[in-house]
């Protein structure tokens, strides 16, 4: 599965996720086809890839590559997101695709509700806790 996903590169915000299956069972037992388990607004997936960021605009003046001078590099602000994390996500926010016989979700960082992370001192503001 990695070996098809080798050369994809996703851009900006973006992210691919691999949707996990959904139960086809509800709690009080009934059995859901699958139509209505795709059509949930909420959905869980494993993030296989992800995009740089945000772009942050440059300040090099306009003119400055016809003078000859050398462009300033692109800098993004990284999204909190990591390969290998389980995201809660918009269903509805997200785009299918079929990658060698797989089915994956490319969503924004912003479609994202949250993440279940292994290494929780890793995220965001828990080092103060």
């Amino acid at each position: 599965m990695m070996d098809a996903l080798k050369n994809i590169v996703v851009i900006g915000d973006r992210v691919l996720i691999k949707p996990l299956e959904s139960s086809n069972r509800t709690d009080g037992g009934l059995y859901l086809p699958p139509s209505v388990r795709d059509h949930d607004a909420v959905h869980t997936g494993i993030v296989m890839r992800v995009g740089p960021g945000f772009p942050i605009p440059s300040n090099q003046d306009p003119d400055s590559e016809l003078r000859g001078e050398p462009a300033e590099k692109v800098n993004y602000v990284p999204l909190q997101v990591r390969e290998g994390d389980e995201a809660l996500y918009l269903h509805a926010s997200g785009h299918e695709v079929e990658i060698a016989g797989e089915r994956y979700v490319i969503i924004s960082q912003n479609a994202i509700l949250l993440v279940v992370r292994n290494e929780l001192s890793d995220l965001v503001g828990l080092d103060t806790l």
